[in-house]
């Protein structure tokens, strides 16, 4: 599980800082053509106020003219200036945007295997989609929003001051009430928002999990349970935005009114000053205008602090991710010529997410350069968490694997997996071109490597057929393809990487016999490669130079396939077993 960092809401705000560096000439830009609406805002009312005053019995032609023209020149360059602002600030959104998640992303695909144990999908998705925007908006649009309505509420003021000081400490006491107001409604309003975006994270899981497994659910007849899971998720975020949007509907709806109230008792009390000629009918305009935009901008203001908690709430997490290191450490060790030599020397190890369960205990063998070691077992015993620690998926909790002497996290981690390839059962091709599945992780090759390869692999034999040859898109997983060509792709995606160390976990064991036949003629193309085969299929393993039988996590039994027989031990056992199941599917 990821441990929660301690971020401060100043940290995290100099930590958006710092990644806004590139943007520093839109945002001054921006800055500037704040100020600039900001001025031509506060001076809108004012002038209106002078456009009525003229408008009396004896109509000033020159002061009505004059209050018209700069009526005319405040709004058209307020507009203009706003308009630049929103641009350029929505310009900083994006470009942020696009950095923190290209940095997120690169954050997670080196992320250790572990990492996406214990980290729901869901929660991955979400962080790279919603809370990236959220972020990016704390630093721009809630920076230009809160300076904009800061301005304004203190510009406002002095001008209110200005028009008639008796209204303007009136119009001050509705400030304190919003606060205070604004303040009890925010920590309940939080507690809601945060149920919404937990229950958000359920519903795309539960989502996330039917697509991935949709054979799974196709072939048990499950897709009326999956619809109502994510009915039920569905509904449950419903209610909760029901409540969240109810109780600010209410909140929204008391502070209508106690607004309009202010405005009656501000224009009762304003209708008095003009009758004793105190204030002109404009100037009450202009202060009613200004009272109205006041209003506005000091609840801005308070509502600002929970987007503002918010988007910070969504930095943390984003920079929680960012800081959290993979155990699965690597060096640059990246030798010009490497034999193959493995050893499994006292290996122990426990998932992280089943800490206290250990899946091997003190596990030691020696994979000579050169020779086929094959790993068999009944399922659950390891076999498949000795082929991920070979890999360099996982780091062990004790005891280490060396490859020709060295610890596997002293290799170059591009090195090592071009030297040490992988073909699995169900081979993990992408919703790409046949040759860049094969290509791929590769930035350079050669096309003489490329067609040995592939013809080493006899990919040649079905792909001709394909209609955009080499070109075609697999699909989704390579859904498009048999499991015999999956397999095929896989191995020319090994062949052409020329590795020194290759590693067959249960390649053949879901294939009809002609596709069995045709990936064991590909294999024997591995003839200098130190090979570790693992199978269930004993007869698979036959020719072995040692067969290593993994029981309970740990090494039961080691040796040829003679030596084991004669033994008469698990292996023979295992041995006899399959035997009997395989004379039972052939005179079924």
């Amino acid at each position: 599980m990821m441990e929660t960092a301690d971020h401060s809401p100043l940290r995290t705000l100099f930590r958006l800082l710092s990644l806004s560096r590139p943007d520093v000439v839109p945002i001054c830009g921006a800055f500037v053509f704040l100020v600039a609406a900001v001025i031509g805002d506060m001076f809108m009312p004012a002038y209106t106020g002078q456009l009525i005053d003229s408008l009396n019995s004896k109509v000033d032609s020159d002061a009505f003219a004059s209050a018209v023209f700069f009526m005319g020149l405040t709004s058209f360059g307020g507009s203009l200036s706003a308009g630049c602002r929103g641009g350029l600030f929505m310009l900083t959104i994006s470009r942020l945007t696009k950095r923190v998640r290209q940095r997120l992303f690169s954050c997670f695909v080196k992320q250790d295997i572990a990492f996406f144990e214990t980290t729901s999908k869901g929660d991955i998705t979400t962080c790279l989609s919603s809370d990236t925007s959220l972020m990016s908006r704390s630093l721009a649009a809630n920076v230009n929003i809160l300076l904009r309505s800061l301005v304004m509420t203190v510009g406002i003021y002095c001008f209110m001051i200005q028009l008639c000081w008796p209204l303007a400490l009136l119009s001050a006491l509705e400030s304190p009430i919003t606060i205070t107001a604004e303040k009890i409604y925010n920590k309940y309003y939080q507690g809601l928002v945060s149920s919404v975006k937990k229950s958000i994270v359920k519903s795309n899981q539960v989502a996330g999990e039917s697509i991935y497994l949709i054979r799974a659910v196709r072939s048990n007849g499950a897709e009326t349970v999956e619809q109502k899971m994510y009915n039920t998720r569905l509904e449950e975020t419903h209610r909760f935005k029901i409540h969240r949007d109810s109780v600010r509907a209410t909140y929204l709806l008391f502070m209508r009114l106690f607004q309009l109230g202010m405005r009656v008792l501000i224009m009762w009390y304003g209708q008095r000053m003009i009758r004793s000629g105190q204030m002109t009918p404009g100037n009450l305009v202009s202060f009613i205008l200004y009272q109205m935009e006041i209003g506005g901008y000091v609840q801005t203001l308070v509502e600002l602090h929970i987007d503002l908690i918010e988007s910070l709430e969504s930095a943390d997490k984003v920079f929680e991710y960012m800081d959290h290191k993979p155990s699965v450490l690597c060096g640059d060790l990246a030798p010009d010529q490497l034999k193959g030599h493995v050893m499994f020397k006292n290996i122990s190890f426990s998932y992280s997410s089943r800490p206290d369960k250990k899946v091997l205990e003190n596990i030691s063998f020696e994979m000579k350069p050169g020779s086929v070691t094959a790993l068999v077992g009944v399922s659950g015993g390891g076999k498949s968490t000795c082929v991920a620690l070979l890999k360099h998926l996982y780091e062990p909790q004790s005891g280490e694997i060396l490859l020709d002497g060295r610890p596997l996290k002293e290799y170059d981690h591009k090195f090592f997996h071009r030297k040490v390839a992988v073909v699995s059962q169900e081979p993990e091709l992408f919703a790409r071109s046949v040759e860049n599945n094969i290509t791929y992780g590769l930035h350079s090759y050669s096309e003489d490597g490329l067609q040995t390869a592939v013809k080493q692999a006899h990919v040649n034999s079905f792909v001709h057929s394909l209609k955009d040859g080499y070109a075609t898109d697999v699909g989704e997983r390579g859904c498009l393809l048999s499991g015999g060509q999956k397999q095929r792709i896989a191995i020319a995606r090994a062949l052409i990487r020329q590795p020194q160390v290759l590693i067959l976990d249960e390649v053949t064991s879901s294939l009809d016999m002609e596709s069995e036949k045709m990936i064991h003629n590909a294999l024997a193309c591995f003839t200098t490669q130190t090979t570790l085969i693992v199978a269930h299929r004993l007869k698979t393993v036959e020719g072995a130079d040692q067969i290593i039988v993994i029981d309970k996590g740990m090494v039961s039994e080691k040796g040829t396939h003679k030596e084991l027989m004669e033994k008469k031990g698990i292996y023979y056992k295992l041995r006899e077993s399959h035997f009997n199941e395989d004379n039972t599917e052939t005179t079924g």
